[in-house]
C-alpha cells in the first residue's frame, strides 16, 4: 500500500516508528514533527483526496518568543552536528536510532520550523475540506509543551494524549 508521509527535522525514512499508529492507504497523509507543517502545507496546495491526516508531535512553536528561536538558530550554526545530536537525543533516540534515521537539518529548515506559525485558518480550511484531523501527543515531550500544543490542536482534530511518551511518542 502507497501512503504519503513527511520526515522530521534531521531525519528520513523513520516513519516506521509510528508504524503502530499510521493508517497506511492512498487516502491517509502522515508526518512527524517538522513534517507535520510541510503536509499541512501539501494538503492545502493539492487537489489529491485525503480522507485522514496524522499529526505526529506537530512542531508547534508559537509560544515560543522570538528570542528563544534566535537563539536555537545560533546553536546549530555554531556546531550543527552537535546541535542535531542533542536535538534528536532530547526528542527521545538512542544512539542507535540516531544513526540509523539520521540525515544533516539545514539552517533554512531548522529557521523554517522554528518561526512556522501554525494557523487557525489553515486548519480550519482542512477540516472544511472534509479531511479529519489526527494529532498524536506525549505527555513527556521535551521538544514542545504540549498543553499549549492541546490546546491549540484539540479545536481542529481528536487529540490523542499518549502517556509517559516523548516527542516520539
Amino acid at each position: 500500500m502507497k501512503y504519503l508521509y513527511f520526515s522530521g527535522f534531521c531525519l528520513e525514512n523513520e516513519s516506521e516508528i509510528f508504524d503502530k499508529y499510521i493508517i497506511q492507504n492512498e487516502l491517509t497523509a502522515s508526518a512527524f514533527s517538522y513534517g507535520c507543517q510541510q503536509l499541512v502545507q501539501s494538503v492545502l496546495n493539492s487537489t489529491k483526496r485525503l480522507d485522514t491526516i496524522q499529526l505526529f508531535s506537530p512542531s508547534f512553536f508559537n509560544d515560543k518568543d522570538d528570542k528563544y528561536k534566535r537563539m536555537q538558530l545560533i546553536y546549530f550554526q555554531k556546531d550543527s552536528n552537535n546541535y542535531c545530536s542533542e536535538f534528536l537525543k532530547n526528542c527521545g533516540f538512542s544512539k542507535d536510532s540516531i544513526n540509523k534515521y539520521f540525515k544533516m537539518g539545514k539552517v533554512d529548515e531548522l529557521k523554517d520550523l522554528l518561526y512556522y506559525h501554525w494557523d487557525e485558518e489553515k486548519l480550519q480550511t482542512i477540516v472544511d475540506m472534509g479531511i479529519k484531523i489526527e494529532i498524536y501527543l506525549g505527555d513527556k515531550d521535551k521538544i514542545v509543551n504540549t498543553s499549549q500544543s492541546i490546546n491549540f490542536f484539540k479545536q481542529y482534530g481528536e487529540v490523542y494524549l499518549i502517556k509517559g511518551a516523548g516527542h516520539i511518542l
